[in-house]
């Protein structure tokens, strides 16, 4: 495992896990956790999006969400949850999180930041609000499947082109400014799907393995994702 550096700006990077957890699952987990260890990150703050703007509403409302991303990550030091975008009434965006964690004393101006996505969600960045803004907020690091990098020539023109400005090899170059670099990071394969796993609760199936034993139970007692 790679420890954590401090690096020249005095904090060792922070990874920002943002998403829907509709619900959360081992896959993300899984991500998080991997991320910790091949970009040497002090820690991963996991925040739930309220009401998010790019994709469609979800299944079960955000309280429920923020409660099983609550009892997914308990019991690990590296993880914290962040719940503002829950508790605000304003549509849930990636680059005003940033700046507000950019104002909070944790984070400041200085520390490095880390917004960890997937191939897909990276690829659909040109969607997303103001998403030029992004790397001048934190860096980005990318999941893909082993054997998979990330290809430039697959992305949009406009995406591709940062991507070939602001890629870097080596996950050191985190700690060398607050943001601004794109790196990649094989993660183990787990082909686990929200939205099949939604399916799965809705025709009375087992999530066990798929889900954490405390979210499973918190399903089951909430009656959540079954048919109306």
């Amino acid at each position: 495992m790679n420890k954590a550096s401090t690096g020249p700006l005095g904090g060792a990077p922070l990874g920002i896990f943002g998403g829907t957890f509709d619900p959360v699952h081992l896959g993300h987990l899984r991500l998080a956790e991997e991320a910790c260890d091949c970009l040497a990150l002090a820690g991963v703050r996991w925040i739930p999006a309220g009401q998010p703007a790019h994709r469609e509403t979800p299944s079960v409302g955000a309280a429920s969400r923020l409660a099983m991303v609550q009892l997914a990550i308990a019991g690990n030091a590296r993880f914290s949850l962040d719940s503002a975008e829950v508790s605000s009434a304003q549509p849930s965006y990636t680059v005003p999180t940033l700046a507000r964690l950019r104002g909070e004393n944790e984070c400041g101006s200085q520390r490095p930041l880390v917004l960890l996505l997937g191939a897909d969600a990276f690829a659909s960045l040109p969607g997303w609000h103001e998403w030029q803004r992004l790397l001048s907020l934190a860096h980005i690091a990318v999941a893909h499947r082993p054997g998979f990098p990330i290809d430039a020539r697959t992305l949009p023109p406009a995406l591709a082109e940062v991507f070939r400005e602001r890629y870097r090899t080596s996950p050191e170059a985190l700690g060398e400014a607050p943001a601004g670099s794109i790196v990649s990071f094989a993660m183990t394969a787990l082909d686990i799907s929200a939205t099949q796993i939604r399916k799965l609760l809705s025709n009375n199936g087992s999530a066990r393995y798929l889900l954490p034993d405390a979210v499973i139970e918190h399903i089951r007692h909430e009656h959540l994702y079954r048919r109306n």
